[in-house]
């Protein structure tokens, strides 16, 4: 028997979203899928998925490695990575480190055609889903999505940021946090939104299955995943567009 891959939930009380979203810029809509749905794309990111690198360190340029790339890597250009890394943040400047998956760009160099990544990329761009969006939102220009799945781990974060990409058709930021459903406050991987001064403002735990929804450009930040945390923050994240 096939299971759902992207089953919205029936229940969904779209206006109240609407209304937060109206409100607020940003909306967190918890248990946005059917369980039996949410359960099998989490088991698609936790056993089905190879694993890249992604990172922004001194070098002043986004870094996206794909796994066997990262593999090839030596111990001593891991450290170096690293140290680029951590440099970068301790300057105050945007840094960035979490395991990825390039959902779009696998789709279009056939890396699994017909595989489940490509489903899942073609549910997000489907119109169920995004007419949701576009009904939460009041944006009825989206017309496509560009989708990653990622993996934050032990010292994976993404410092703050705006997402100030407007003449690319950015217009609302998406995180569908698919986590432990246990995932502990002490374990980090919260999506933060922050004001000028740097106060935290809101912050969202990675919730599994839930859908967080915000304008950009906004300032927000993913927090430092400590060491010890024994779980991975699995999601998948991008932005619905309109050209």
């Amino acid at each position: 028997m096939t299971r759902p891959l992207f089953s919205l939930n029936p229940d969904l009380d779209r206006a109240a979203f609407a209304a937060e979203f109206a409100r607020n810029s940003r909306v967190q809509i918890r248990d946005v899928l059917t369980k039996e749905a949410a359960e099998t794309l989490r088991g698609i990111l936790e056993r089905q998925t190879q694993w890249g690198f992604a990172y922004y360190g001194t070098g002043g340029t986004p870094v996206m490695l794909r796994r066997q790339e990262l593999l090839a890597k030596t111990n001593e250009e891991r450290r170096e990575i690293a140290a680029s890394i951590h440099a970068a943040a301790a300057a105050s400047a945007y840094a960035v480190r979490f395991n990825q998956y390039p959902l779009v760009a696998a789709y279009l160099g056939s890396w699994a055609p017909g595989g489940p990544h490509d489903l899942v990329l073609e549910h997000i761009n489907d119109q169920p889903f995004l007419d949701l969006v576009r009904a939460v939102t009041a944006i009825p220009e989206l017309i496509k999505a560009d989708a990653q799945a990622t993996l934050y781990g032990p010292g994976d974060f993404l410092s703050l940021h705006t997402d100030s990409h407007v003449r690319e058709g950015w217009r609302v930021a998406y995180v569908l946090n698919l986590a432990n459903p246990d995932w502990s406050p002490d374990w980090g991987g919260y999506l933060n939104f922050l004001d000028e001064d740097g106060d935290i403002v809101a912050g969202w735990k990675p919730r599994f299955n839930a859908l967080n929804l915000f304008l950009v450009p906004q300032r927000h930040s993913v927090s430092y995943v400590p060491p010890f945390a024994p779980a991975g923050r699995f999601a998948l994240t991008g932005w619905f567009r309109d050209c």
